[in-house]
């Protein structure tokens, strides 16, 4: 993960969840890297609705590298990421393998 806009990097580790939208950073890396909110996004989650912080961030998996909208959570305490991410950096799930996989950008 690193600020677009300063270079800072933080090395951390992820979830891929590819049934969640957004990619979520713990308050702690987001404090690290030191993004600014952009804005809040109103959301609902296993737990109920939260408003969380919006910024943007450079994310590299797998050797590719590009920016992608994060939100920002107190609850956190691993990096979670989302579909926008993925697809994003032409990445999917493969559901037989659970790994990750080249797939095709689409401008649909």
């Amino acid at each position: 993960m690193a600020n677009p806009l300063t270079q800072q990097e933080v090395d951390a580790r992820a979830l891929v969840d590819a049934g969640a939208v957004f990619t979520v950073l713990p308050r702690q890396i987001a404090e690290r890297l030191g993004l600014k909110a952009l804005g809040r996004k109103s959301i609902k989650t296993a737990r109920g609705h939260a408003e969380l912080d919006e910024s943007l961030a450079a994310v590299e998996i797998q050797g590719r590298r590009g920016a992608t909208p994060v939100l920002i959570s107190q609850e956190l305490d691993e990096v979670l990421i989302g579909v926008i991410t993925l697809e994003a950096l032409g990445l999917a799930v493969d559901p037989a393998t659970n790994r990750l996989v080249e797939t095709h950008i689409l401008l649909l």
